[in-house]
Order: structure tokens, then sequence, then C-alpha cells
């Protein structure tokens, strides 16, 4: 009976990030489609507390036996330390090296920004990122990215043997089906969400453009609505209050709230004037894609993942750039007639999105080599 081991690692994060979102409703979607024969299990490193790791339906989560620094040290080394079964999924590059004969490993890269934008990483997080998707593209049997903007940069930057597949993500049901009016209104009320709002989502690090929108939204041309983001710190240190006042924004128009759960997300998201994403490089761009998929405007950045998955419903935006980031917040509220209809072929668009696709599509990928018993690329 094949057995595929998920690493899980990534929920036990102290900011599990957009990467923890796909590791945990990419399992929740392969929990409904395990193919006949197969048995699904999580691993993580070793941890005193893993369950947080924990998705119903998938055994484990399985420890392996070292910490996550030493697993870490262990497998950038390139030491085999296998997690066990037949086959690996990888949500992230932190991944085993190359599998002996007969087993195989599916790593998923997310995107090329320690490649890109290194600037926007520590120096340690972007040598390491560099490395670990540089040998995940010689020795992993299959190679997951999420647009094919992805695919593109990651064959410039890091080819090799492994074949690269676009498989896209998904949006959780809780975050596209409007709030119940009960809980809409105690989550107004904790939060004290003003009636409209410019709405920013996603950790709160240089990569994410924060500082351009926050400058963006003191101009002028911008909307006069407060700017609420949410999303929990990440690295960086970016004191978002100061660049407000530093850029002439009053205190009572920007609000941080911090991390979500998904209701409160929804509500927050559901209740938003248009969403803006103006991050300076991305591999998919979930709030994107989520607030397409609520009825709900989006500007971004030119950032290319964004632009492939908007296809043109969205206002774009260069990326860097305050004054087309206003003038592109502003069209949108000025232009009511113009906006529903792009609002109304998000929503068709983001459509095509879902986590059951994107499951389907990774289950068919391990059976595959399962059935031809690949043997993986061995380092050049």
């Amino acid at each position: 009976m094949p057995e595929l081991v998920v690493l899980t690692e990534q929920l036990l994060a102290p900011v599990p990030g957009g990467t923890g979102r796909y590791t945990s409703e990419l399992l929740h979607a392969m929990v409904k489609h395990v193919p006949p024969g197969w048995t699904l299990v999580g691993a993580t490193a070793k941890h005193r507390d893993p369950a947080a790791a924990t998705i119903p339906g998938v055994d484990g989560p399985r420890m392996m036996p070292l910490p996550r620094r030493a697993l870490t040290l262990a497998w950038e080394r390139g030491v085999r330390l296998w997690p066990g079964g037949d086959a690996v999924h990888a949500p992230t590059p932190f991944a085993p090296p190359a599998p002996r004969r007969g087993r195989s490993l599916v790593v998923t890269i997310h995107d090329t920004v320690p490649f890109t934008h290194p600037e926007t990483l520590t120096r340690r997080g972007a040598a390491w990122h560099q490395a670990m998707i540089k040998r995940a593209t010689r020795q992993a049997s299959a190679i997951v990215v999420p647009t094919e903007a992805v695919a593109a940069e990651l064959a410039k930057y890091a080819p090799g043997p492994a074949r690269v597949h676009v498989i896209g993500h998904g949006v959780p049901d809780v975050l596209t089906r409007p709030p119940a009016p009960d809980t809409a209104e105690r989550t107004v009320e904790h939060l004290r969400l003003p009636e409209r709002y410019v709405l920013a989502v996603g950790t709160i690090e240089p990569r994410k453009g924060l500082d351009v929108l926050v400058e963006a939204m003191a101009r002028p041309a911008a909307p006069d609505l407060p700017l609420v983001i949410a999303g929990p710190p990440g690295w960086g240190g970016m004191n978002l209050a100061g660049i407000a006042a530093e850029s002439g924004l009053r205190p009572d128009r920007l609000r941080v709230l911090g991390k979500l759960t998904d209701s409160e997300l929804a509500v927050v998201l559901h209740r938003a004037s248009v969403l803006a994403a103006p991050s300076m490089a991305e591999g998919f761009g979930l709030p994107l894609l989520e607030a397409m998929a609520a009825g709900i405007p989006v500007v971004h950045s030119d950032a290319p993942a964004l632009v492939e998955v908007a296809a043109g419903t969205g206002v774009l935006a260069r990326r860097n750039d305050p004054v087309a980031l206003a003038a592109a917040l502003h069209s949108v509220i000025a232009s009511p007639g113009q906006t529903a209809m792009r609002v109304r072929a998000a929503k068709a668009r983001a459509a095509d999105f879902t986590w059951d696709k994107a499951a389907e599509s990774l289950w068919r990928l391990h059976v595959e080599l399962r059935d031809a018993d690949a043997v993986p690329a061995r380092p050049m």
C-alpha cells in the first residue's frame, strides 16, 4: 500500500504565512481525493507539541528525530534523512535530499523571490532558499509551481532536469460565502471596522509593498478612505504607523488588525471597498484570488504572477510607485460601472481555481510517478 508523506512543518512556524495556508488548504482537499490503496501522512520536525500540524483525515503528524533547526541544517548539508513513505511532498523548499530508487519526491516552489528580490529577505533566508531551490530542481522527481510566471523564472534562475508542473491554488469556502449577519456584526464591533475602507492582506514584511501602499493612501489623489491591513508582523521590523506619520497619513486612517481567523478575515474581506495587492514580487497572490472570488474589486502591482492570476480583471499599478497606486485605487472608487464589470469578470476567473482541483492534480502527479517507478534525477 503506497504511502504519501506530506511535510507539514510550515503549520508550526511562528508566522505560517501564505505557505502555511497553502499547506493546510491543500491537505484538507487531498484528504477528499486519496486514490484507492494510498495512505496520507503528515510529518514534521521534532516538536514538544505538534498539534497545530494535525489535519483531520491525515495520519500523524509523524515526527522526525531532529528539531527544526537541526533538521534544516541536516537537509541543507545533504543528509539523507527520509521522513518515511514511498512518496514525499514538500509544500515548501524545506525538503530532504534526493530519494533512493523506488521513492519519489515532489517539491512545491512558490516563487523565485530569493533570486529576483533577495533584498526583501534576510541574507541567510535568501541564501538558504536559493540553495534549496537549486537542489530541488536538480534532484527532485518533479517540481510544482503555482503560476506560469514562476515556471519561467525558475527556468532562468534555477534550471534543472526535474519536470515543472503548474498547479494553481484555490479559495476556501469560508472566504467566498458572505458571513452570517450575526457573525459579521460581532466581528465589526470587535475589530472596530470602519464602514468603508481599502484593504490589504498579508504578512507585514518588505516584499509586500505595504510601505508603498501607506504612502499612496497619503496622496491627494487617493480615495479618502481608511486603510485596513490584516496580517501578522513578519521580519524586517516594518513600522507602518511611522511610515504613515512620515507620509502625512492621518493616524485615524490606518488600522493594522494583526493576524485574523478565517471567519474574521471573511468579514473584513467582504466589507472592503477595494483590495490592494502592491507586492514587489509574488508567486501567486492568494489574497488577490480570494478577493476576486468574494466579489471585491482589486488593484494589484505589475508583479508577473499577480498579472497572470488577475488576467486583466483588476486595475494595474506599477510596483514601488505610490502615485500610480493612488490613481489606481481612485479609479476603482470613482468608476462604479466599470468596477462592477471588472468584479463580474474577476469572479468568473476565480472560479477556475479550487483546492479540489489542485489536490486532484497533485494526486495524479504522485500516482504517475509511482506507476512509472520514477528514478529521481541525480546531482549534476
